[in-house]
């Protein structure tokens, strides 16, 4: 990891109005929850759609804008040429502008969730610690995913947006063959593992395990080769 290229990213992303975007996606999701929790008294409905809600939309979403915000600026506006003209590793630029991302993304999503989780669960810590860890894995691999994605395309946020709101927020809830291809739904399956009444084995276990492992990685892989091939040509 370079230090320097992370300064540099974490300056990107908080120096944004971005960033306030990034802020109101916990808090309006958390004071949905909440407001739930109130009215209806019931904690096992303000869990699933702080959990629910917040795993196939808001996590998705603060991923992408942290992703697009520490990358897709420089990719814009053709700036990152000259950050790569310097004798630093690719990949060292990619996993460095990740770990700032991704960082940003666990700090606004599954940390405000576990502990708002905890507040309104009325106990029920099996079901919150199994939201907690399918949220942190979720975040891991839509956070490296948005990030390739911002060194294909200049309009990234676009296709992201239609990428969460589409395929994980409707497609995936509708039809179970598309559970094999969710970020969302595969890290719902390994936090069922923890508590089984969170999420149904729409995929198996192996395969969610195996999917977002390749997708944390090869997303982050990607985005290093990308930029190396970016460096060299100085378009796109």
């Amino acid at each position: 990891m370079n230090t320097t290229i992370a300064r540099l990213a974490l300056a990107a992303l908080l120096g944004r109005k971005r960033f306030i975007l990034l802020l109101l996606f916990p808090v309006a999701l958390i004071g949905l929850s909440v407001l739930v929790r109130v009215l209806t008294s019931d904690a096992e409905v303000a869990l699933g759609i702080l959990f629910g809600l917040g795993l196939l939309v808001i996590l998705p979403l603060l991923a992408l804008v942290s992703a697009t915000a520490v990358m897709g600026p420089e990719v814009d506006d053709g700036s990152l040429v000259y950050l790569l003209a310097k004798p630093v590793s690719r990949h060292s630029v990619a996993f460095s502008k990740y770990v700032v991302a991704l960082a940003a993304v666990l700090l606004l999503g599954p940390l405000p969730m576990l502990v708002t989780g905890f507040a309104i669960g009325s106990g029920d810590q099996d079901l919150v610690l199994a939201g907690s860890v399918s949220a942190t894995l979720g975040a891991i691999a839509y956070t490296s995913l948005f990030l390739a994605l911002s060194t294909v395309w200049k309009h990234a946020v676009v296709v992201g947006l239609l990428f969460v709101l589409l395929w994980e927020g409707t497609l995936a809830a509708i039809f179970s063959g598309v559970a094999w291809l969710s970020i969302g739904q595969w890290a719902a399956r390994i936090g069922a593992t923890i508590d089984a009444d969170w999420a149904d084995d729409a995929v198996p276990l192996w395969w969610a395990v195996g999917a977002l492992f390749v997708v944390g990685i090869g997303g982050v892989w990607f985005s290093g080769d990308r930029l190396r091939s970016f460096s060299l040509k100085g378009d796109d």
